[in-house]
């Protein structure tokens, strides 16, 4: 009983200001805890280099059109990557981001030739080529999975273009690319040696595509 009489013997006054006395400690956690989780916080990571990037774009469409071919073309098989076409397909493809764009004329189709004949003088057999464009947004990198698919499908849109990736004599292949601002330029080569041609004639020779 002598404890119950304490409790009630402090007046309402001094009740009260205790209770505001306490308030304030209770609202000054919440900033400090706001504060040290802003502070483990981390920011997001840079966008990719597009330049870095080229490798697995230029990969990624090799790999596209041989997956049409194994599915759409019939007898075609899958292209296999040649070094002196990559080289040349990715000079080509910065001809076009040094001009921010590319021309369609006959003259132009003759230059992957020419410099396939220049870097391989016993090259014999039949040469195609297909080129496109393609934007992206600098500040986010290049989308390769969706960049990849929006070329090789504005190729499968186009009769011409998509004769090339079709074409079952073709066995070679060089993907290149290249960039200029926010766009991106791609050529492939596509090429089968002339005794092929001649063992199974001049059956659909693909029309220039460009």
């Amino acid at each position: 009983m002598a404890l119950g009489r304490a409790r009630s013997a402090v007046p309402r006054e001094d009740r009260q200001v205790r209770g505001r006395t306490r308030a304030p400690r209770n609202i000054l956690i919440v900033p400090l805890m706001v504060i040290a989780l802003g502070a483990c916080a981390t920011s997001p990571p840079p966008p990719p280099d597009p330049a870095t990037q080229i490798d697995a774009l230029e990969g990624r469409i090799f790999e596209l059109v041989n997956e049409q071919r194994r599915t759409e073309a019939k007898g075609a098989s899958d292209l296999m990557l040649d070094s002196e076409l990559v080289a040349i397909a990715r000079q080509k493809s910065a001809d076009m981001a040094a001009r921010d764009g590319f021309v369609t004329n006959a003259a132009e189709r003759q230059v992957s030739a020419t410099r396939l004949m220049a870097a391989d003088a016993k090259f014999q057999g039949l040469l195609g080529e297909n080129v496109a464009s393609e934007g992206y947004t600098k500040g986010r990198g290049i989308d390769v999975e969706n960049s990849a698919k929006a070329i090789v499908g504005s190729w499968l849109k186009s009769q011409s273009h998509r004769e090339n990736l079709d074409y079952a004599d073709y066995r070679r292949t060089g993907v290149g690319v290249a960039l200029s601002g926010d766009t991106i330029f791609v050529t492939q080569l596509f090429a089968t040696a002339v005794l092929q041609q001649r063992a199974n004639g001049t059956r659909n020779v693909p029309s220039d595509a460009h």
